[in-house]
């Protein structure tokens, strides 16, 4: 082991044992950096969020209208509530409102026909806009 004792003794030098740290000056630089690189990718990160809840509220809505058409081509007759899709083994469960994290608020809309009940479509229950400025009721 004598050959790397030139080698360490050469690096060991550098700076006395206590001092071999990272100064303040170089940590604030880091952490300055790094805020700047949180500054730039968070907005982004939000702005694609909220952008896929949009599409997942579109989808599930999807899902519920087709499920309904189904059930309607089966039994003829709509359901009388969204539970009843899962009691049928129709869904699973009742899909969740991803911009209002719940399954409850969705709105649903009745027969056009006096003569039948039942549901006829489902919006959801989410108050405001998508990013495009459109009503999330009127998805």
């Amino acid at each position: 082991m004598e050959f790397m004792k030139p080698l360490a003794k050469k690096y060991d030098s550098a700076r006395p044992a206590w001092g071999r740290g990272f100064t303040l000056i170089e940590m604030l630089v880091v952490l300055t950096l790094v805020a700047l690189l949180m500054t730039l990718a968070l907005p982004r990160y939000f702005g694609s969020l909220e952008r896929s809840k949009e599409t997942a509220l579109q989808e599930n809505l999807k899902v519920l209208r087709v499920t309904i058409d189904k059930f309607y081509a089966d039994h003829a007759r709509y359901p009388e509530t969204l539970e009843e899709l899962v009691e049928r083994k129709y869904l699973r469960s009742v899909p969740f409102d991803p911009v209002t994290e719940t399954e409850r608020t969705w709105i649903t809309i009745p027969v056009q026909d006096a003569d039948k009940k039942g549901i006829a479509d489902v919006k959801s229950g989410a108050r405001g806009k998508d990013s495009y400025g459109r009503a999330y009721e009127t998805y």
